[in-house]
């Protein structure tokens, strides 16, 4: 399995913006980037009228759109109480194709998350009673004196050669294997 670190924090906090610098800053080193999204509310991949949206609606289970330039499976679920299980996402990733997993979320799972802090949101951090955050996006001060490391909220770069730096048996991170 490749390296897996989140990006969590309140909606509204800026999460799916940086990691869109953080996904060209790494893919820019090099980096093969999987990213997978935790999402609180139904989404469509497809579009009404179109034929695998139609197909999709009468009944079928999955439904896979193919094209020469990518592919992508949806799975209907029954309603569910628990939201999806982030080892379960990820066992779903062609994971000899990626060098790092990007996760945008599944905030309550246990692993290496950066936690994105805005205090203009008002809101209290969560690094405080979440052990598994190991750094802190902002530009604003945290409110505790004892936090993970902080990262400039601005500075993707900095941000990518963090995760760079953290791969789980400490060595850096393996390019193109």
């Amino acid at each position: 399995m490749p390296p897996v670190f989140g990006f969590v924090a309140p909606s509204g906090s800026g999460k799916t913006t940086l990691l869109r610098r953080v996904v060209a800053a790494l893919t820019a080193k090099g980096l093969r980037i999987g990213y997978l999204k935790h999402a609180h509310h139904r989404f469509d991949l497809d579009v009404p009228g179109k034929d695998s949206f139609e197909i999709r609606a009468a009944g079928a289970a999955q439904t896979l759109l193919a094209s020469r330039a990518r592919w992508a499976l949806q799975v209907e679920e029954r309603a569910r109480e628990e939201d999806p299980n982030l080892d379960d996402m990820l066992a779903r990733f062609e994971r000899e194709r990626l060098d790092l997993i990007l996760v945008e979320g599944f905030k309550h799972a246990t692993y290496p998350k950066i936690e994105v802090y805005r205090a203009i949101l008002g809101q209290p951090p969560l690094y405080p009673s979440d052990p598994e955050i190991i750094a802190v996006a902002t530009q604003d001060p945290l409110p505790t004196a004892t936090h993970p490391q902080i990262i400039p909220l601005d500075d993707p770069e900095r941000i990518a050669d963090f995760i760079l730096g953290l791969s789980e048996d400490g060595a850096p991170i393996e390019l193109g294997r």
